[in-house]
């Protein structure tokens, strides 16, 4: 049987830039608090991360500079991928090389591709490395669906353990189709009950970089049977979550984490910071919810 990389909670990590590049003190400030929450694992550079629009020089050395600042306190899971397969394997490699821990994967986009061609690119970027992969289905942003079909045929390659699945409405199927030890999270901060209830492990999610000890504890609960605390837990953070999703992603929560004091700066263009309608709504929600500066109880 094979090892989930994580279970519980992953944050799906800001990348705070300043007017030279990455601020890694911030990511520092950053790392110490979400593990100091009790977070299970972190992604670095993902969708959340911006990593669209970094070089990949930079994007692999955020990755090694996270691996050394966590110190093995929880998984590291480098976001990887490209609608490129030459770069998406060449990226791949370099992140394992820096001591990432898991890769998750995202699909092609743009030039897209078939379902045969999606089992062929993730067939090679799994035969390129040694490390765990994670898939990444998230045809909201891609125009691409890892059809059940296709994810079950991937789930059979030994290194591609678990898919962070945004396209819940497939979710029992591609249960049903998967590999047993195939491991479930969802991508999808209001759907976390449902994933958990088909079967699922945990959440790679963007609301646990404000509150990742809740994040954590929502999965917590449910794990140890308790699901009417999980329920509660999850209908609590529905106003913060719609918040944080107000305006392009991650917009939302990079102002929130300013509001908070993280000083995590501006998005990078195409990308701007939040209007002033939204920064308003997402101070209020902290406040409501109880979220003062650096993260502690208002």
């Amino acid at each position: 049987m094979r090892e989930p990389v994580f279970r519980g909670a992953c944050t799906a990590l800001v990348t705070p830039f300043n007017d030279q590049g990455v601020d890694y003190d911030s990511l520092a400030k950053l790392i110490e608090f979400q593990i100091a929450g009790g977070i299970d694992a972190l992604v670095i550079c993902g969708t959340t991360g911006e990593a669209s629009t970094m070089t990949m020089d930079e994007h692999v050395d955020v990755v090694a500079r996270a691996v050394r600042m966590v110190d093995g306190r929880v998984p590291v899971i480098a976001g990887a991928g490209s609608n490129d397969h030459r770069h998406a394997v060449e990226q791949s490699k370099r992140l394992e090389g820096v001591g990432a821990d898991a890769l998750l994967s995202v699909t092609p986009y743009y030039n897209k591709t078939t379902q045969a061609g999606l089992i062929a690119h993730y067939a090679g970027i799994a035969g390129a490395v040694g490390l765990p992969i994670i898939l990444y289905n998230v045809p909201g942003r891609t125009s691409m669906n890892i059809d059940p079909p296709t994810l079950g045929e991937l789930s059979r390659i030994d290194n591609i353990v678990g898919v962070k699945e945004c396209n819940t409405d497939q979710l029992g199927e591609c249960v049903n189709l998967c590999a047993p030890d195939f491991a479930f999270y969802t991508g999808e901060d209001p759907n976390v009950l449902t994933l958990l209830a088909w079967g699922g492990i945990g959440v790679i999610s963007v609301v646990s970089n404000v509150i990742p000890g809740d994040t954590h504890g929502l999965v917590a609960k449910w794990a140890a049977g308790d699901t009417a605390g999980a329920r509660a837990a999850q209908l609590k953070m529905l106003p913060l979550i719609k918040a944080l999703f107000c305006e392009v992603n991650p917009i939302p929560v990079k102002e929130a984490l300013n509001i908070m004091g993280f000083g995590v700066g501006r998005p990078r263009l195409p990308l701007v910071p939040a209007s002033p309608a939204a920064h308003d709504r997402l101070a209020a929600e902290l406040a409501a919810y109880g979220v003062g500066a650096a993260g502690a109880a208002a």
